[in-house]
Order: structure tokens, then C-alpha cells, then sequence
């Protein structure tokens, strides 16, 4: 990562800052309030010291004094409680804010542009790589602040009582961040190469656990097993380099803090015994001058010295930021003008499509030039070879694609519709169930409150109710997102119930018996035939043998629409749909 790449995801850090300013304000005065005390703190020992060697005060007339340094000592105390906290607020305030932008950019790029990277690859995203930037926000922002005017505020209490043991501080100061910087430079740029390599291995090992079965069915789960092992071990090597810089950058900051308090230290000891006459304006030094100035040297160094130890916390936020900030920057919908019209729900809906073409979130052409008119309430199939354009128009109807031409919802133009108002009306359901609530009945009515006669008439449509009382707790009972303990036609009855129970006008099927048995692809299909009159109703699917209740068959070939009819006009004539039908009769022969 280059220097300019690295400030760059500086200044993108500071700006996150904004929903947790009052906290970094509040850490920031508290530190600056502990200092001050801590400054009296010294005062107020070197002072008894000198009044108790020097001076032989009697202990009984310092009782005030004692009572103030121990004061002092439960200040701190609490202050420093008050600051965790505080710093810990505003880390947490801006992870909170983060996954926030992160969540509502992919509810906005939607599955088709989601699915081109792993999902163990978002998970890291958004799990682990903003939970690095806590200890940023927490811990280094505030201390930066600190490590300028603790010190300042050391140096004003020390100059007028010895200015050579200010000066040998303020001379010896720089040399902390300067070797700081150098160390920190090659720890972000291994934190960088650190998170890459961990999204990476996420995804793999997710994607790995998805498809053990088939690894397992090919014989394959050796060497997968072995690639897997070797992720591993070289992601270990990069963390090892992490903490070697990390290591590295303590003893740095460790060495010089120690020589610059040595060399303090030696400057009283040779003017006790009289070797050296400078620094103390011309009146000798003192008990308290040397006492208030050693006990201050590792308090004016230890500021710089956290904000080191923090230093490490700057790197893991520069690398943890470098994907995040791209992916803010370069999401799809990051550049398309703000939508503001509302679809009016419940009502029929006809769609209109002139010299469409659907993009890939990257630009690419996907399918195009599509023309077409769809009236409220048809009922349309659409076939065609795998990589035809089914799918991208779909995806593009659900609004999850961007797309050149024109494409009209009653006379609204898609874009300029907001994706709520137009998602609210559309019901989907795919090959592959997703079930992610915890329990069946939440799974089926997405947390809304359905007259129990209307659930019941879905339950019974979707053949739901042939197997719910065998259920440990019917429709209570609880399941994890991969639906363990119910089998493929079970989970797609389930997602079936989801999208009739849905109000739609819009209803769009892909592939939804694709993985079923006879029994559930015969009740699936029968129940999506009666669900397919009570609005518009497009269907993808391969099994041209179930064409002939459909109103329309649609065609589709290399992203164009090339074919249209009803079952018995495509048989009369010579394309493509002859040439998938026959191909399908000599699959089943």
C-alpha cells in the first residue's frame, strides 16, 4: 500500500467519526482533566518529600497535603474509568454506523451483484474487519489528541523549576513518533495483506462447508482438505509479520522513552553532586526540582508512548478499511440519482419494456435489446438454455440489476421507483429455499399478523399441512437458515406459503419445483398454477411439458427474447423451442 493510498484511508477514518463526536470529545476532556491531575499529583509528592528530608516539616502539619495526594489518586481513578468508557462508546457508536452503511449498501446492490464474491468474504467485512477499527476509534483518536497536550502541560511544570530537564524532554520528544511513523507504515500495509487473506479463507472454508457432500461424493474431500491447510498455515505467516511489526514498534517506542529518562536522571544525579551548575536559574537545584521532574519524565513520555502501543490499532483500521472503502466507494447504486416515487400498492400491474438492456454491476451487458409489453394479470413461462438471460431479468424486474432503455412499471419508469415500495409488491420464489427465521410460522409470515383463516387456506395450498402436525411444535417449531431437519420438498413448501401469503403484483418463479421429488414438484406445481391468476405471474422453468396452462410461452436466446405464443402456435413453428423440445424428449428417451 502506498503513502498516498494510506492517507487517503486516513482521512476516509476521521470522516466516519461523525455519529460519535460528543464520545471522542468526552474521552478526549477527560484524558486532558487526568493530566492535570496527575500534574498536581506529582507536585503535591515532591513537595511533601522536600518538606519531610529538607525542610524536617513535622508529618502532622502536612495533613493536608496527604489528604489532597490521595484525592488525587481517587480522581485518577475514576477519571480514567470514565474515559474507558467513553472511548468505548464512541468504538461502538461507529462499528454501529458502519455495519449500517455496509447492510444498506448490499440491501441495495441486492443478491445478483452480492453473489459474485463468497459469503465468507462479507461476513469477514462486515464482522471482522470493522470490529478492528474499535480500538481506532476508541483508543488512538483520542490518545492523539493527549500525546500533544499532556506533555505540553508536563513542560510547563517542569520549565519554571529546571529548564534542562525540559529541554532534554522536549529534544528527546520527537524521536518517539518519528520512529513510530516508520514502524506503522509497514504494519498497515500488513494488516492489508492480513484481512485479504482472511476474506479469502473465509470464503473458501464457507463455500468448502456448503458443498461437503458433493466434495465427499467426488472423492474430493483430501484435497480440498490440503488446499485448505495450506490457506491456513500461509495466513498464519502473515499474522506472525503483523505482530513482529507490532512487537517491533513497542521496543522502539520502549528503547528511546527509557534512554530520554536515563539521560534526566543522570543530569540530577551529576548536579547533586556538583558537577554540573545549569538549569536551576542560577539557585541550585533541589530535592523537589528532581523529584517533581523524575517522577514527571515517564509520565510525559507514557502518552506517546500509549499512542504507539495504539499505533498497532491505526494499522489494523488502515488495512481493515482499504475493502471497506472501496466497497462504499464502488457499489452499484453509489452514483444513481436519489428515487422518490412511491408504487401505489394493490394495484393491477403491467409492465412495459423498450430497448432494454440489462447491465451487470460492473457495466457488462447481460441480456438486450428486450421488447416487450406484459398486461396486468398474464400469465407468462419463459424458457431457454441455461445463460439464456432468464435469471438477469429477473433480477432486473426485482430491481437488484441496473439497466439501460426503458423499463415501466404502470407507466412508471423502474428507476425512478423506490426499491421499498416496489419490493413490498413482489413475490419471489426460487430453486433453493432460504429460510432464515428461527421458527416455521415466522418463516411464513415475515413477522406480519395474518387473519388465522387466511393462514390456514396458505397452509393447505402449499401442502404444508400434510406434514406440520409431525412437527415437534408445529408451526413453532425452530430451525436454523439451512432448514436441518426438513427435507428439500418441506422447506420449499415452507418458502411456497412465504410468497402466497405475501400481497403481490407480482409474482415471479424460478425454477421452483427444480429440486423436488415427484410428489412435491406434482403438489408445488399445482399450487402455483392456482397462485398464478391472482396476479402477474412470470415463470422460469426447464419442464416444457407443463407449458400448456400457461397463457404465454416466452423464448429466450443468447439475452433476446426470440419466441412468443401460447403451446400450440411454438409447436407449429420451426426455433428454438422446437429445438429445446426435442432435445428434451431425447433426454427422457
Amino acid at each position: 500500500m502506498n503513502k498516498t493510498r494510506q492517507q487517503e484511508l486516513t482521512r476516509w477514518l476521521r470522516q466516519q467519526t461523525a455519529p460519535a463526536k460528543k464520545w471522542l470529545r468526552l474521552s478526549s476532556l477527560l484524558g486532558v482533566i487526568s493530566a492535570l491531575i496527575l500534574v498536581a499529583q506529582a507536585w503535591l509528592l515532591a513537595s511533601l518529600l522536600q518538606a519531610l528530608i529538607v525542610n524536617q516539616i513535622p508529618r502532622d502539619s502536612l495533613v493536608t497535603h496527604f489528604l489532597l495526594l490521595i484525592l488525587c489518586f481517587a480522581l485518577r481513578a475514576l477519571l480514567t474509568l470514565a474515559r474507558e468508557r467513553a472511548g468505548f462508546r464512541c468504538g461502538q457508536s461507529i462499528r454501529l454506523a458502519l455495519r449500517q452503511q455496509v447492510l444498506d449498501h448490499l440491501t441495495a446492490a441486492g443478491p445478483a451483484w452480492i453473489q459474485g464474491k463468497p459469503a465468507g468474504s462479507w461476513a469477514t467485512l462486515l464482522l471482522e474487519q470493522i470490529e478492528e477499527m474499535h480500538d481506532y476509534y476508541a483508543r488512538y483518536l483520542p490518545q492523539m489528541t493527549l500525546a500533544v497536550l499532556i506533555p505540553g502541560f508536563i513542560l510547563l511544570a517542569i520549565f519554571p523549576v529546571n529548564w534542562a530537564a525540559a529541554l532534554i524532554l522536549l529534544i528527546t520528544a520527537p524521536l518517539i513518533p518519528f520512529f513510530m511513523a516508520l514502524v506503522g507504515m509497514g504494519a498497515a500495509d500488513a494488516n492489508r495483506r492480513n484481512f485479504q487473506a482472511l476474506s479469502r479463507l473465509s470464503g473458501q472454508f464457507l463455500d468448502r462447508l456448503r458443498g461437503l457432500d458433493t466434495l465427499r461424493l467426488f472423492d474430493r474431500a483430501s484435497a480440498e482438505k490440503a488446499a485448505i491447510s495450506q490457506s491456513t498455515d500461509q495466513f498464519r505467516l502473515r499474522t506472525m509479520d503483523v505482530l513482529r511489526l507490532a512487537f517491533l514498534s513497542s521496543a522502539v517506542l520502549e528503547f528511546f522513552a527509557s534512554l530520554s529518562i536515563a539521560i534526566v536522571a543522570v543530569y540530577f544525579g551529576f548536579s547533586y553532586l556538583g558537577e554540573l551548575h545549569f538549569g536551576s536559574y542560577g539557585a541550585g537545584v533541589t530535592l523537589f526540582a528532581g523529584f517533581l521532574a523524575l517522577l514527571l519524565a515517564p509520565e510525559f513520555f507514557q502518552p506517546l508512548r500509549d499512542l504507539g502501543t495504539f499505533y498497532h490499532a491505526k494499522a489494523q483500521a488502515t488495512g481493515a478499511a482499504d475493502s471497506l472503502e472501496q466497497f462504499l466507494r464502488l457499489h452499484p447504486e453509489s452514483h444513481q440519482p436519489q428515487r422518490q416515487f412511491q408504487l401505489p400498492a394493490g394495484q393491477p400491474l403491467s409492465i412495459h419494456a423498450r430497448e432494454l438492456f440489462i447491465k451487470s454491476a460492473g457495466g457488462v451487458t447481460l441480456a438486450g435489446p428486450l421488447n416487450f409489453h406484459i398486461e396486468a394479470g398474464a400469465r407468462i413461462a419463459i424458457v431457454g438454455l441455461s445463460g439464456a438471460g432468464k435469471t438477469s431479468l429477473f433480477n432486473v424486474l426485482m430491481g437488484f440489476l441496473p439497466y439501460e432503455g426503458s423499463l415501466t412499471l404502470s407507466g412508471q419508469e423502474l428507476r425512478d421507483i423506490t426499491p421499498a415500495s416496489w419490493q413490498q409488491q413482489v413475490a419471489w420464489l426460487g430453486q433453493n429455499p432460504h429460510l432464515p427465521a428461527p421458527d416455521i410460522r415466522e418463516n411464513i409470515t415475515q413477522m406480519s399478523q395474518p387473519e388465522e383463516d387466511r393462514l390456514q387456506w396458505v397452509l393447505e395450498r402449499a401442502g404444508i399441512s400434510e406434514f406440520i402436525d409431525r412437527l415437534p411444535a408445529g408451526l413453532n417449531t425452530k430451525i436454523d437458515e439451512q432448514a436441518s431437519g426438513l427435507s428439500v420438498g418441506q422447506a420449499q413448501r415452507i418458502a411456497l406459503a412465504r410468497a402466497l401469503l405475501k400481497p403481490s403484483s407480482l409474482l415471479l418463479l424460478d425454477e421452483p419445483s427444480a429440486s423436488l421429488d415427484a410428489v412435491s414438484e406434482r403438489l408445488v406445481n399445482q399450487c402455483l398454477l392456482a397462485a398464478s391468476y391472482q396476479q402477474t405471474t412470470l415463470l422460469i422453468t426447464h419442464q416444457l411439458d407443463q407449458l400448456d396452462d400457461w397463457d404465454t410461452i416466452w423464448v429466450m436466446e443468447d439475452g433476446q427474447l426470440v419466441q412468443q405464443g401460447n403451446m400450440q402456435a411454438l409447436l407449429q413453428q420451426p426455433g428454438v423451442f422446437a429445438r429445446l423440445l426435442n432435445r428434451r424428449m431425447s433426454e427422457v428417451s
